[in-house]
């Protein structure tokens, strides 16, 4: 009789032990969920790397969905689900500052310039590589259109169809110089022998063969702020280090 007394009141405790760590666990949960909910609420949000983008755009991408209040939401979605590609953006990583601010960092596909393709009616981006990166019929500012080469069609992430790789050699040369020396064209052109040409408003450069062509291009941003308000043709085609002839003939 004892015996059974006994196991009966062991049951008693284990029960009330097991409850006690049932609720413990309820409690806790609510409490984290309490936090989640009042502490976890996104209040600003710190962007960096965009160019192509502007903040307000990034903000608006990141609070896409109804749940996006929420900072620890954001945080894990952007680190462990596949999130809707951004035209342009090549990822975006989300960290937390502080359980109100978001910091986010946008890394942007490195564009150079982009063709027209007729056979789609869109224009393609390439990058440093020649590789397309992007597809669109936006105009992104401060990104050449170039003009001479013909391309029937593009593959996304495949490097430019361009049979002449001499001709691709030079498109990439002038591309990656022009934007270091920070003198963005407007337009790059290639005439019938594949020499080169750049628009900037009423001013036309004429660099010519791939001969020099980075050094060609250095001298561009101590030329062009003398031209400012001109119109004409610099002609630094015959430029070498031997005779070193740039000439601007200005329109009458």
């Amino acid at each position: 009789m004892s015996r059974n007394r006994e196991e009966i009141a062991r049951k008693k405790r284990r029960r009330k032990k097991r409850r006690k760590v049932f609720f413990g666990v309820l409690l806790l949960i609510g409490l984290s969920a309490l936090i989640v909910w009042k502490v976890f609420v996104v209040k600003d949000i710190i962007v960096e790397g965009n160019e192509h983008y502007s903040d307000k755009q990034i903000e608006q991408i990141i609070g896409e969905d109804e749940n996006s209040w929420n900072s620890l939401y954001v945080l894990l979605k952007y680190r462990f689900l596949d999130v809707e590609e951004v035209p342009f953006v090549d990822s975006i990583e989300v960290s937390l500052q502080n359980p109100r601010t978001l910091k986010v960092h946008v890394y942007e596909k490195g564009v150079l310039g982009y063709i027209f393709i007729s056979a789609i009616g869109q224009n393609a981006y390439f990058d440093s590589d020649g590789f397309v990166v992007e597809t669109s019929t936006e105009k992104i500012e401060n990104i050449p259109q170039v003009e001479g080469i013909e391309c029937d069609k593009v593959v996304l992430y495949e490097k430019l169809p361009i049979e002449d790789e001499k001709v691709l050699k030079s498109l990439l040369a002038a591309t990656q110089a022009l934007k270091k020396n920070e003198v963005v064209p407007e337009k790059i052109y290639f005439d019938e022998h594949k020499d080169i040409s750049l628009r900037y408003g009423g001013i036309q450069v004429v660099l010519g063969d791939s001969q020099n062509l980075t050094q060609k291009i250095l001298r561009l941003p101590y030329i062009l702020p003398q031209l400012s308000g001109k119109t004409g043709t610099l002609h630094v085609e015959n430029w070498s280090e031997n005779t070193k002839d740039i000439i601007f003939q200005e329109d009458k």
